[in-house]
């Protein structure tokens, strides 16, 4: 088994607790009130390019616990200079999902985070059930200011970790806070909601991520720029935007390929005419960019973008030359919250 691109795993471990009673595993307590969870985060680790290999990738590894027990494995990559940001832009951040690795059972649907390099703040989020209001989802969003201690070492890579900050060089333990943003409660498909809409955070659900290539057994993780598969089908998967609980049905369309990057259309299930919606996907950065537009009225249109590094997993069977990528669900932010 083998991911879209190769990242240098490194430790920590970040713990996700309830600070209401009564929380059960796979949801979270949401209230009447904004709910607050806070996060642990004992380690992490940023590492640099590489240039004497030509690989232009920083990329950052940290693990979701419960005490010293893993539940989630986050990883994130992206061109060093770009810092985190798409093209090293200040508009559209990276999002990264934290992949669940089957040590035990969590009160969370998904978790991810993104990383602004220049300011060493990271974001966190997670989307859970909420026990106390059936059929709702809740969404909550914190973010740690990171304290490190950079490095260069003897072949001249950079490299960063949390600074020790005791007599016996232990690194310190943070704890951060998670306020809940707000149920996600469906809309009607009208003007009056789709306007109202606009005021909430958009941010996506990506389900049933499904990708075929071809290429041989032997090959290396597609995205080294000598290692083309001979045939690609590109993604198609389900998208559900949390804001309104509109459900699009996302697949890359024949012949949509242009420098490798694919393009694709996502169809709506619903009868709504006020929204469309878009995405492609880069290979070689294994980046996912999602793209929505409405137009509720002349007077109320925009626009949300999402980019997502994409871990899923591809596999095959023995001795075939057939991979098949799939990938738990993963939720995809827009801007800093």
């Amino acid at each position: 088994m083998m991911r879209h691109s190769p990242v240098r795993v490194a430790l920590a471990v970040v713990a996700f607790s309830s600070l209401h009673s009564g929380a059960v595993n796979g949801s979270r307590v949401c209230g009447s009130t904004p709910g607050t969870y806070q996060t642990r985060l004992i380690d992490l680790r940023w590492d640099g390019a590489d240039p004497s290999k030509g690989n232009q990738f920083a990329t950052f590894a940290a693990s979701l616990g419960n005490g010293a027990t893993p539940l989630y494995e986050c990883n994130s990559q992206w061109p060093e200079a770009w810092a985190g940001w798409y093209e090293g832009g200040n508009s559209s951040i990276i999002w990264s999902d934290c992949i669940w690795t089957g040590a035990g059972s969590g009160p969370d649907k998904t978790v991810s985070f993104a990383l602004d390099w220049r300011t060493k703040i990271m974001y966190m989020s997670h989307t859970f059930a909420c026990s106390d209001k059936r059929g709702s989802d809740g969404l909550a969003t914190g973010t740690i200011n990171l304290d490190l201690n950079c490095s260069t070492t003897t072949d001249s890579l950079s490299y960063c970790v949390p600074k020790s900050n005791t007599a016996a060089g232990t690194r310190p333990s943070v704890l951060v806070s998670t306020k809940l943003l707000g149920q996600i409660s469906p809309l009607n498909s009208n003007a009056e909601a789709c306007a109202e809409n606009a005021k909430r955070y958009q941010s996506w659900r990506l389900e049933n991520w499904h990708r075929q290539f071809v290429m041989p057994p032997s090959s290396l993780t597609p995205g080294v720029p000598d290692k083309t598969p001979s045939s690609d089908t590109g993604p198609s998967f389900k998208l559900t935007n949390l804001a309104s609980n509109g459900v699009f049905n996302c697949s890359t369309a024949p012949a949509k390929e242009k420098d490798h990057v694919f393009e694709g259309v996502c169809e709506s299930m619903s009868e709504s005419t006020t929204t469309t919606a878009k995405f492609s996907f880069d290979p070689q950065l294994a980046l996912l960019t999602v793209e929505q537009h409405w137009n509720c009225s002349p007077d109320s249109i925009f626009d949300a973008v999402g980019i997502e590094f994409m871990q899923a997993a591809c596999d095959r069977n023995f001795n075939s030359d057939v991979f098949t990528c799939t990938s738990d669900p993963v939720w995809i932010g827009t801007k800093t919250v």
